[in-house]
């Protein structure tokens, strides 16, 4: 491997000292201690475990953790009304609703009734139009976490030239915005690209997000390019053995090919350990952020866009 390890689970560990050195600032001057609510309905095991360590981390870090479990089957006339009263408690600065939600759940509806300066998420209608035109937002966690890496590693970003595959609301679509106002030039590619692999190999900067195992190869990556690999898929790994209920084990994966997409690039994040751990990190300093704009009080330096 030639290319630079951007290593996320150690930026991670920086941005929640940041975030936790805020937070004690914020409450030995000001009185004020950040508080984040999560919402979680049904029993998914990804989502429980997900929970779980957003709420262990938000202690850590010095805040108000608020965990509501509701049952699968709740109506969704109940689940607004519990965001009704989080959208009206002061002690809360920051909301969350963990998705997926079960299938009678409308979660547009639902994200959509988050107040948007507690949405943490960055998924209310109002803060994508507020981040598409270049105004302040609550900005999606693991584009913000991407962007941070970037802006570490390099520094300007100004004039590079940028690929994001990907063109979901939750990663590709506000990656790109979030490139387009640190003045990159910036194509959005997906599935319906022609000549893909030709599209990527222009790219200073790749952020792969399609969601789809080792698509991204090494002959697709421009020498010294940086690549970011948002990617978290499981595949078969029969070199690891099986289980003891004998089916075949498993290991995690991005969306590039990592080993000859290293080989290639001049920096990439790595697939466990990358842009994963920057996602709950973002979501603390998005916490913090909405907390200092509630109060009326600078927000914190080097955790926002």
């Amino acid at each position: 491997m030639s290319a630079t390890l951007i290593d996320g689970k150690a930026f991670a560990a920086t941005v929640r000292e940041k975030v936790a050195a805020h937070v004690a600032r914020l409450k030995s001057d000001h009185g004020i201690t950040p508080g984040l609510a999560v919402v979680l309905v049904g029993e998914d095991p990804a989502s429980q475990v997900y929970v779980r360590s957003k709420g262990r981390q938000t202690v850590e870090a010095g805040m108000n953790s608020y965990e509501h479990k509701l049952d699968a089957g709740t109506s969704e006339a109940d689940l607004l009304g519990l965001i009704d009263r989080l959208n009206n408690d002061p002690d809360v600065h920051g909301i969350l609703v963990q998705l997926p939600l079960p299938k009678h759940l409308d979660e547009g509806l639902v994200t959509n009734a988050i107040d948007p300066a507690k949405d943490v998420d960055g998924f209310h209608i109002s803060n994508v139009g507020l981040l598409g035109t270049g105004q302040k937002s609550m900005v999606p966690c693991t584009p913000l976490g991407c962007l941070m890496m970037l802006r570490a590693h390099h520094g300007d970003l100004s004039g590079m030239e940028a690929v994001v595959i990907g063109r979901s609301n939750i990663v590709g679509k506000p990656m790109a915005q979030l490139l387009l106002g640190d003045s990159c030039t910036v194509t959005i590619a997906h599935s319906r690209t022609r000549d893909l692999p030709g599209v990527v190999r222009r790219a200073d900067i790749v952020v792969a997000a399609v969601g789809r195992p080792q698509m991204v190869q090494g002959d697709w990556i421009r020498p010294g390019a940086t690549v970011i690999d948002v990617g978290i898929n499981r595949i078969d790994a029969p070199e690891k053995g099986v289980n003891e209920d004998g089916s075949v084990r498993t290991r995690l994966v991005g969306d590039c090919d990592f080993e000859s997409c290293a080989a290639v690039a001049g920096a990439i994040t790595p697939v466990p350990g990358g842009v994963g751990p920057m996602t709950i990190a973002c979501l603390l300093a998005n916490t913090v952020t909405a907390c200092c704009r509630a109060a009326g009080l600078p927000e914190p330096e080097g955790l926002t866009a």
